[in-house]
């Protein structure tokens, strides 16, 4: 989703999928909201309701009625709307994020605590796969190695019984 073109104003169910996530991912990953998020005793209800604002903004995006939106997302019309007129912390938050991707695109900035713990730098994985490639060598090494012995003590069962 990183590299994909984010609709601003979707028309089709896909369209207002991926501004949905789009805005949901955006949010989740401002500074700002990932501290609120670490101070909050509700962690699960505070991602919910961004999730929710999220798919509210969208689909209104798409020019939904709110009936419509409050049925598709299981929520009330009272906050659908609270969401969408800003009266909800979350709903701010996402109409920010919308607001920005209309002046900006579509752009992740990842604060550098997620960073650091992103996937291995494609270097590392070179030197990684090469490791994987030696070590799966050596076992294979050691399977013969290990036949070998199995015929050795055969052998020596078959000469015991004798």
């Amino acid at each position: 989703m990183l590299g994909e073109e984010v609709p601003l104003r979707p028309v089709s169910r896909q369209d207002i999928h991926r501004l949905e996530a789009a805005l949901l991912i955006a949010t989740l990953f401002r500074p700002d909201v990932l501290e609120e998020i670490q101070k909050a005793e509700e962690r699960l209800t505070w991602v919910d309701s961004l999730a929710v604002a999220a798919g509210a903004l969208a689909r209104e995006k798409a020019g939904m009625h709110v009936s419509r939106i409050a049925d598709e997302l299981g929520r009330t019309e009272t906050t659908i709307r609270n969401h969408l007129k800003g009266k909800t912390k979350a709903g701010q938050l996402v109409r920010e994020t919308y607001e920005k991707f209309l002046r900006e695109g579509f752009k992740i900035e990842l604060p550098e605590a997620i960073a650091r713990v992103l996937p291995v730098e494609v270097e590392d994985v070179g030197k990684l796969k090469e490791k994987l490639e030696e070590a799966e060598r050596k076992i294979e090494e050691l399977k013969g190695k290990i036949k070998i012995l199995e015929g050795k003590i055969d052998k020596i069962k078959k000469i015991l019984l004798e």
